[in-house]
């Protein structure tokens, strides 16, 4: 076993003696797969090259298509002959290679290609022409661009291609390049006067300055400016592009961008200086590598790690020494990459070695820590063992108002108040421990905190514990909650009572009379819910605004709970409605009474500040179990009440019935039908005929509307018309009302029978638009002449907006359309309404005409009615007509107009049409 320990701990030893060297050959595995060495091997290459600095040798000379030879001769591409001129000015000058870096594959004007060629001839053959590869939009076989025939018959032929490596940048140039089955050489290779046969291509020496490389204007020498003539004798000329509009331009090393004769001019230099550069072998890197991995594994143990420092470092420099001096000297670049990645691995090997990386860690953590726990806005409490404090932030010195002198050491129930109900505190180890066990680490805790001054408030703590160098310890992030306990207790009473009278809400209303309904089915007993309304409320709000009305709302709870006296549970179901819930043992006398002592209650004014108002009360009662089982149904049914007695008995109460709700049933049902009756069609307009009493003939008709029920027949309009005046179909049965008879009474106006029609208005029609504008509308669309339409209305419709009504009916009969006050006597104020409203005639009551003959009052209102009606020049129509004394009756009083039975039931217009119209009928059709 002992021998097995010593193995062990040799082979733990090896590892580790080993470590930084494999740390090193992990390193060089990763950059040689990745190809990361050959970005470092460029940058180190380009370094060198701002490093040194060599000027070009003055050979090669750049005659520039610049931007002054632009302006000067015009846009870009210039004619041939001028090319030819510039050829035979370079001959002159006494120049003895030209390379053109210009495009002539392709043919331009014929007489400048001539001279061109005239031109290439005459210079004997010493001019250089471009080929170019140009790859295809769809990434197909690139195409190669070759001067024309012409051209090239009398050059030498050159590529100019270049290689873009991955980082954008041209580092090397080649010597030549396979166009079809030939290798054509390089335009600096032909230049410089090298051969282009199986050679790879070599680095480009950037350490030439390109600024030193002469550079004239194609301006200056065409135009044959003396001095620029003379730098051109016996040099190599390359002629192109410089100006940056024509675009042939080059990144390259240290962040320079170069044209492309310019970067010609640079690798014919290369060459001409000798200066084309290769990469040293490999076998000298890889022997590097290890003479730096046996000096490293030679010095790792005996030296001290600031001696391997600076081992590193000087073989690090002193090899890049080598290799600028080496590449300042000949054209060799030695590839220094790995051997410094080797170097920043030792290094790297070397720092890990040396840090206490978990000592490290614990002290930053421990700043970290300590930061964090000083700039909580909560407060944070650390305990040893024995539960005493160790860490107190300023977050818990705002809380509790101990400073951190006054309470580290002391135990963490010293923050701890005594439970009301004589509990124990909390204990902090027992939630700690429990922290240990649940998701997330933490348990939650409310306690009463005490204060430094003695004051108790709720606190919130967040229990945790771990195992620390010194045992077990526990910490607390402790936060103030009285006042979102405030929040929440005023939250939750909002959520149930009425924010303006204090009482309870529909919400909390439901909820107790759901406890009463539960409490009295256990002792068989009632349950009592009155919903009571405020008469005309909206009146105060209107005339006194919203706050008088707010003040009155209050008033009103308040005399509510005086009259319960606690007994009962009183909520504010909206606006204007209150309702009270009471167990019936409570009431101490019957339902019927409470409900009426509780409507007298508000016989008295109310006073609200220096006003009293009077205010009138309306109740509905339901009771359990006779009104509902359950409290939805007690306050829907409760509700039914109120709405009746708001109809009835306004000041008193109703009690719920099943027939309440039944007859609101079966308006909801007739309802549904009547809007199916409208879609289909089902109504129908009747006329009653209008006669001048004195001679019986006809003066118009009253179109009155029925209904044919598909089951059950006609239906009586007194059952239907009161559910439609007060629907949202009223409208739309009114409009169809009017328009239907508007086209019957046109059809009869065609056929020579000049029949009034009159139509009751519905109070919808008023209140919906401009009613005036419609009649107009209605006029123009059918054709009908307006003296042959009659509107009646009664007194209800002119009570609505008097003003608005006023102007409205006035331009009514403004159109020529007859405005008559229908069932004149039943109303309160009928008579002013005769001064005021524009009318043309009015219609007396048939409740008067009934008892006309027999009663001796009927008759004086009525002759009364008819003397007063031809005093202000309104014609007089009696309704309820049913014999002949009654008729001759009103003819002695005056009456000029009448209907009734005994001239004619309500018929349909081709009942009415035989009845009345047939003589006039077949006058017209004899004519």
């Amino acid at each position: 076993m002992r021998g097995r320990a010593r193995w062990s701990g040799r082979a733990g030893g090896s590892v580790k003696r080993h470590r930084p060297h494999i740390l090193v050959v992990i390193a060089l595995a990763i950059v040689l797969s990745t190809g990361w060495h050959g970005s470092l091997r460029n940058a180190l290459t380009d370094l060198r090259f701002a490093w040194q600095s060599r000027d070009a040798s003055g050979n090669v000379v750049v005659v520039a298509i610049d931007a002054p030879s632009i302006d000067q001769i015009g846009v870009w591409p210039w004619p041939r002959r001028l090319h030819a001129a510039l050829l035979r000015r370079l001959e002159a000058a006494g120049a003895q290679d030209v390379a053109f870096d210009v495009d002539f594959s392709t043919p331009s004007d014929s007489a400048s290609d001539e001279a061109f060629v005239n031109a290439l001839r005459e210079v004997g053959g010493s001019t250089i022409l471009p080929s170019f590869k140009q790859p295809t939009p769809k990434g197909g076989p690139a195409h190669v661009n070759r001067p024309l025939k012409s051209f090239s018959n009398q050059s030498w032929p050159a590529v100019v291609n270049v290689a873009v490596e991955s980082d954008g940048l041209v580092r090397r140039y080649p010597f030549g390049e396979k166009l079809g089955d030939a290798l054509m050489p390089s335009m600096a290779v032909v230049l410089a006067g090298q051969d282009a046969n199986r050679r790879p291509p070599f680095l480009i020496d950037f350490s030439i300055r390109a600024a030193s490389i002469p550079v004239v204007s194609y301006g200056d020498v065409l135009r044959g400016d003396t001095a620029t003539l003379g730098k051109l004798k016996d040099k190599k000329i390359i002629v192109g592009a410089t100006a940056l509009e024509l675009g042939d331009r080059f990144s390259v090393p240290n962040s320079r961008i170069i044209s492309g004769p310019v970067l010609q001019a640079l690798a014919a230099e290369s060459i001409l200086q000798n200066r084309m550069l290769r990469w040293t072998s490999d076998i000298g890197m890889i022997l590097g590598l290890g003479v730096i991995c046996v000096l490293m594994m030679y010095s790792w143990r005996r030296y001290a790690p600031g001696i391997r420092v600076v081992i590193l470092i000087a073989a690090g420099v002193g090899l890049e020494l080598v290799a600028t001096l080496v590449q300042a000297r000949w054209p060799l670049v030695i590839d220094t990459s790995l051997f410094h990645i080797a170097i920043i691995a030792y290094l790297t090997a070397i720092a890990l070695d040396e840090i206490d990386f978990r000592s490290l860690l614990g002290r930053i953590a421990e700043s970290r820590f300590h930061r964090i726990a000083m700039s909580l806005g909560d407060g944070l409490v650390c305990t040893d063992e024995d539960h005493r404090i160790t860490v107190w932030n300023p977050g818990a010195s705002a809380i509790f108002g101990y400073v951190p002198a006054e309470i580290i050491g002391r135990p963490f129930e010293t923050l701890c108040a005594l439970p009301a109900d004589g509990g124990a505190r909390p204990s902090m180890h027992a939630a700690a421990r429990q922290a240990l066990l649940v998701p997330g680490g933490a348990v939650i805790v409310e306690f009463e905190g005490r204060r430094k001054n003695g004051e108790t408030f709720p606190v919130e703590a967040s229990f945790s514990g771990w195992q620390g160098t010194d045992g077990f310890q526990y910490g607390a992030i402790l936060r103030d909650i009285s006042v979102r306990k405030r929040e929440a207790e005023r939250i939750r009473y909002l959520a149930e009572h009425d924010a303006l009278t204090g009482l309870a809400n529909r919400t909390m209303l439901h909820v107790g009379l759901t406890d009463l309904i539960s409490a009295a089915e256990r002792r068989s007993s009632g349950v009592t819910l009155l919903v009571l309304g405020l008469d005309d409320f909206q009146e105060i709000n209107d005339m006194l605004g919203h706050s008088a009305g707010d003040l009155v709302l209050r008033a009103v709870a308040e005399r509510l709970r005086s009259e319960v006296d606690g007994k009962a549970i009183l909520a504010r179901l909206s606006g204007d409605e209150f309702a009270i819930a009471i167990d019936c043992a409570e009431v101490g006398e019957p339902i019927a009474a409470f409900a009426e002592r509780i409507a007298h209650a508000f016989e008295a004014p109310l006073a609200t500040g220096t006003r009293q108002h009077r205010v009138r009360i309306s109740v509905g009662v339901a009771v359990y179990p006779e009104g509902g089982q359950k409290a939805d149904d007690l306050l829907s049914n409760g509700h039914l009440a109120l709405s009746r007695a708001k109809a009835t008995r306004r000041g008193s109460h109703v009690i719920f019935e099943s027939a309440i709700r039944q007859e609101l049933e079966n308006r909801l049902t007739l309802e549904s039908e009547l809007a199916l009756a409208a879609d289909r069609g089902e109504f129908e307009l009747f006329f009653q005929p209008q006669v001048r009493l004195i001679d019986g003939s006809l003066v118009g008709a009253e179109a009155l509307i029925r209904w044919r029920h598909p089951v059950r027949g006609y239906v009586s309009p007194g059952e239907f018309m009161p559910v439609v005046n007060t629907s949202a179909l009223s409208e739309r049965i009114a409009n169809w009302v009017m328009e239907t008879a508007c086209r019957q009474a046109r059809a009869w106006e065609l056929s020579g029978n000049n029949v009034r029609v009159a139509l009751n208005l519905s109070p919808s029609q008023l209140q919906s638009g401009d009613l005036a504008h419609s009649v107009a509308a209605l006029l123009e669309a059918t054709g009908l002449t307006p003296s042959l339409l009659e509107i009646e209305v009664t007194e209800d419709i002119l009570l609505h907006d008097e003003r608005r009504v006023l102007a409205m009916f006035k331009r009514i009969q403004e159109l020529g359309v007859r405005v008559v006050f229908d069932d004149f006597g039943t109303g309160y104020a009928s008579l002013s309404y005769l001064k005021k409203f524009p009318l043309d005639g009015l219609k007396i009551d048939r409740s008067f005409v009934f008892g006309l003959l027999a009663n001796s009052d009927d008759a004086a209102i009525v002759g009364s009615t008819i003397g007063l009606s031809r005093q202000l020049g309104l014609t007089v129509v009696a309704e309820g007509i049913e014999n002949r004394a009654t008729a001759d009756l009103l003819v002695s009083m005056g009456c000029e107009e009448g209907q009734g039975y005994f001239f004619g039931r309500p018929m349909p217009a081709e009942a009415f049409e035989k009845q009345f119209l047939a003589a006039e009928l077949d006058a017209v059709s004899a004519a």
